[in-house]
């Protein structure tokens, strides 16, 4: 693996803290889906794992909850706890959350992550995101962020 270094105003996933950190974020997200704009928000939080891009988590009163229903299965992550899952027409599990997250991160409970690789477009302050490879973690990339990021083959042992 050859870390790449960060240029001016850019971020490395391998400078991001593990166990991961929950941020909030002050730029706009919006999350698009069948021509729609389905979520929009100034109020998310991100959270931050090495060799991972980061993952946005948006607050419920900022998606159109009518574009999703529950799904069924769950998953567990180490750090954060039981994850949920929504489903939207002929997307499977478009998104997760934890009802009852872990203390470290309470501040996220209920709040909506979407994959942005089944989403139509996902953006970060008015820049479209490019999905993490692989469809296990979901994290979003921005032109502010260098890798190799955990989720390309060969990477699943890191």
């Amino acid at each position: 693996m050859q870390r790449e270094e960060p240029g001016p105003g850019q971020e490395s996933v391998w400078d991001y803290p593990r166990p991961p950190r929950l941020e909030p974020v002050p730029e706009r997200i919006t999350v698009e889906l069948g021509g729609k704009v389905i979520a929009d928000t100034t109020g998310a939080y991100r959270v931050l794992e090495t060799s991972h891009p980061p993952t946005y988590y948006l607050p419920p009163k900022d998606v159109d909850m009518e574009q999703l229903k529950p799904s069924s299965g769950s998953s567990y992550c180490e750090w954060k706890g039981s994850a949920s899952y929504y489903d939207a027409p002929g997307k499977p599990k478009i998104a997760w959350y934890y009802a009852k997250p872990s203390s470290s991160f309470t501040q996220i409970a209920n709040y909506l992550c979407f994959y942005p690789s089944k989403v139509d477009k996902a953006t970060v302050g008015g820049e479209t995101v490019k999905a993490q490879p692989g469809d296990f973690y979901g994290g979003w990339i921005t032109s502010k962020l260098v890798g190799p990021f955990k989720g390309s083959p060969g990477t699943m042992g890191w």
